[in-house]
């Protein structure tokens, strides 16, 4: 593969697995290189300022987990959004040329044809069929004046206890003289 440089990469296309969405509904495709803030900000713009109900997130391969991140944000930023996920598998073709043809010959290409993982997430403000696989429902609503620094009941950070004055034991006392430098002394009581 090494006399072999990648060309052109095309993914097959895939209609969204959910049935029943309306044909004005937002499919954001999240790409590898995608910027996370570009992606938040239209998304959230077609949520909030234009009122869409519902919105889809899909992306591939390495674009998974940057998909789901968005999704996280949405739904911490939103709240209240229904969400149904699926897991699918989409082909990626590859066409990769020899970069070292023979003389005598046209130039060899190489196509590959991958499987990679995709991920669809539907949110919605409407609610959706419970029993739906990969449904989840909205985070419970946290009321104004709890101490709660996570979004959901599981994983909270409890508040930190003050600090305890306790002396330490004899042994481990020091003490230390005011002088400058070198004049005077730090000893360990030591009994």
């Amino acid at each position: 593969m090494e006399n072999f440089r990648k060309v052109r990469t095309s993914e097959e296309e895939m209609p969204l697995p959910f049935p029943d969405l309306p044909p004005d509904v937002v499919e954001m495709k999240v790409k590898e290189g995608s910027k996370i803030r570009n992606l938040m900000n239209f998304a959230m713009a077609q949520m909030e300022l234009k009122g869409r109900r519902q919105i889809v997130f899909s992306g591939c391969g390495r674009a998974v987990t940057k998909t789901i991140t968005c999704v996280e944000i949405m739904k911490r930023k939103l709240g209240g959004l229904h969400q149904v996920t699926k897991v699918r598998y989409k082909t990626v073709l590859e066409v990769w040329e020899n970069q070292d043809p023979p003389p005598d010959g046209p130039a060899q290409n190489l196509t590959v044809h991958k499987n990679v993982p995709s991920i669809c997430i539907l949110l919605s403000r409407d609610p959706l069929d419970p029993n739906q696989t990969g449904y989840q429902p909205p985070e419970p609503r946290h009321e104004a004046g709890e101490n709660t620094s996570g979004s959901s009941g599981k994983g909270l950070k409890r508040p930190l206890l003050p600090p305890r004055e306790e002396p330490l034991p004899k042994k481990l006392q020091v003490q230390v003289s005011d002088s400058p430098r070198g004049s005077g002394t730090t000893a360990g009581q030591l009994d």
